[in-house]
């Protein structure tokens, strides 16, 4: 159960940072061989960099949306009565995992049309299609996880919900304790 909840929290976190190590140490290594007069630049490095920001940001969409970060604009939803909130958080995860759906639907088409055109990349010659792929699990994954929030508001529905300011003020107070902590572990 530790394992999937571990998952829940971060799965396209670890995804995320991988692929930004990725970016970093290879862009170092282009920097490194573009600077060395002995040795030829690289010719994949921007390619691949570039396909990595691309995953990037298709699997920060569900990451977006289980952390409850999309941006939204909560100034007339936090005026209304608890309830009201409550009803347009579930709407808005309703309209979300539609959303994903009907994008992963659209996207299938794009992948099987991209795979059958047998296109490549230019520099590292991969099928294009493994390029587009990250399309269909983004969206689907997108849509996994506007059902999850959308079934995480209805079972604390009765609970009180921070508006956007509230939250606001407990995220900077938390990332402030953590300051103070990591200040006294390292004096």
């Amino acid at each position: 159960m530790k394992a999937v909840r571990w998952l829940d929290e971060h799965f396209e976190e670890v995804i995320l940072v991988v692929l930004l190590i990725l970016i970093a140490c290879i862009e170092l290594i282009q920097v490194i061989f573009r600077n060395i007069s002995a040795v030829e630049a690289l010719t994949w490095p921007e390619e691949f960099c570039r396909f990595c920001w691309i995953w990037s940001v298709f699997i920060s969409l569900p990451y977006t949306i289980r952390k409850g970060s999309m941006l939204r604009v909560n100034v007339l939803v936090d005026m209304t009565p608890m309830v009201i909130r409550k009803i347009v958080n579930i709407a808005v995860d309703l309209i979300n995992t539609v959303v994903m759906a009907v994008l992963l639907y659209h996207s299938w088409s794009v992948v099987q049309g991209v795979k059958e055109t047998g296109e490549a990349s230019p520099a590292m010659t991969w099928p294009m299609w493994i390029i587009y792929i990250v399309l269909l699990i983004g969206f689907a994954l997108g849509a996994v996880r506007g059902i999850q929030m959308a079934i995480i508001h209805i079972m604390h529905f009765g609970e009180k919900e921070l508006t956007t300011l509230e939250q606001t003020m407990a995220d900077a107070a938390e990332e402030a304790e953590a300051g103070k902590r990591a200040e006294g572990g390292k004096a």
